[in-house]
C-alpha cells in the first residue's frame, strides 16, 4: 500500500463506472498489471457492507470487468500472436511478465486461467498468453468464468461479510489488505523457500549490491 494512498476512499471517489475500469484494465490489458486487483475488490466489498454499495451491482460490475477483460486480454494475445513476446521492455511492460505467465500454464495448463487469477501480474498475462497460443475460445470462456465468477465471489464476498460484522472494519482495511497480498504472492515465497537456485541468485544479488555501497571483502 502506497503511503497516503486511500484505497476505500478511490472507491468512493471512482464508483462502480471506476470499479468496471480497474478491474477491466488489471485483467485484460497488459499495462493494467500493477492495479489494485485483490484488495481493490476486498475494498469493495468492505464499502458494500456498509452501505456505501449496494452488493448485487457491486459483484455484476466486478465479474462483468473480470470476465470482459480476461477475453480482451484473449483476443489481444491472438490478434497479435508472437508480436507480444517481440516487445521492448520499458516501465510498464516485462518480458519476465510473460515467462511468470508461460510457466503457469506449462505446470497448470487451461487451470491457469481459474489460478491466475488469484496470483497478481499473472492474472493480466495469462488470457494473453492463451490467445497468443490459440487456446480453443469455447474451452477458454469456461476457465474465463468460472475464474471470474471465483475470484469475484470470494474475495469480494469476505470482504462483505466483515463489512457487516466488524465495526469500524475501515481501520483494519490495511492490514486486511495486506493479508491478501500475502496470500496472493504465497506461490512466489513457496517458489523461493523451496528452489535453492532461486536464493543462490537472490544471495547474489544481494552481495553484489553490498559490494557496490560497502566495497569490503565478504568472507
Amino acid at each position: 500500500m502506497i503511503p497516503g494512498f486511500d484505497l476505500p476512499e478511490l472507491v468512493r471517489a471512482v464508483g462502480y463506472v471506476g470499479l468496471f475500469g480497474i478491474v477491466f484494465a488489471e485483467t485484460g490489458l497488459l499495462i493494467g498489471f500493477f492495479l489494485p486487483g485483490d484488495s481493490l475488490l476486498f475494498t469493495a466489498g468492505i464499502l458494500a457492507g456498509q452501505g456505501y454499495l449496494n452488493i448485487y451491482t457491486t459483484l455484476l460490475v466486478l465479474i462483468s470487468a473480470a470476465i470482459i477483460g480476461d477475453s480482451v486480454g484473449y483476443a489481444i494475445g491472438k490478434k497479435l500472436g508472437p508480436k507480444v513476446f517481440k516487445k521492448e521492455n520499458s516501465i510498464l511492460f516485462n518480458k519476465k511478465h510473460i515467462d511468470k505467465a508461460q510457466a503457469y500454464f506449462d505446470k497448470y495448463g487451461a487451470m491457469t486461467i481459474v489460478i491466475a487469477r488469484f496470483v497478481p501480474i499473472v492474472r493480466t498475462f495469462a488470457p494473453t498468453l492463451a490467445g497468443v497460443g490459440k487456446m480453443n475460445y469455447g474451452k477458454f470462456l469456461f476457465y474465463n468464468i468460472s475464474g471470474g465468477l471465483f475470484w469475484v465471489l470470494s474475495v469480494t464476498l469476505l470482504g462483505y461479510y466483515l463489512g457487516i460484522k466488524v465495526a469500524n472494519i475501515e481501520a483494519f482495511i490495511i492490514p486486511g489488505i495486506i493479508i491478501i497480498v500475502l496470500i496472493s504472492i504465497s506461490p512466489y515465497i513457496y517458489k523461493f523457500l523451496t528452489n535453492p537456485n532461486i536464493r543462490e541468485a537472490l544471495k547474489n544479488h544481494l552481495v553484489q549490491i553490498y559490494r557496490k555501497v560497502w566495497p569490503v571483502k565478504l568472507p
